[in-house]
């Protein structure tokens, strides 16, 4: 299953391939995209759910360290060939499809 490559969703993904190896929580991984909490676990649901991303909770007393226990996301080695992949047609496909416009009022 190939998730929709939407422009959130391979913001996510450009966030992930960074460093690969790296282990990355939720909000980490939205800051570093822009992109709200709200947005980005969906996206990491599904890319889990087509197994490119795996991840675990943090093993900790959350009373000790005074905050939720985070889950951290990793991309796999075969969610990043795939990834990578998609990303690659999913700029092709944008710059195909771009179409430019003549501004109001102007013509061509």
């Amino acid at each position: 299953m190939v998730p929709r490559m939407t422009i959130p969703t391979q913001l996510v993904l450009r966030v992930l391939l960074a460093d690969p190896g790296l282990e990355l929580y939720g909000v980490q991984i939205g800051d570093a995209a822009g992109l709200p909490s709200g947005t980005v676990h969906p996206i990491l649901a599904r890319l889990e759910g087509a197994k490119w991303v795996q991840s675990r909770w943090e093993d900790v007393d959350p009373r000790l360290v005074g905050r939720p226990a985070r889950r951290y996301y990793r991309i796999t080695a075969e969610g990043e060939v795939t990834a990578r992949d998609a990303l690659a047609r999913a700029y092709q496909s944008r710059r195909r499809t771009a179409v430019v416009r003549p501004l109001p009022g102007r013509s061509t």
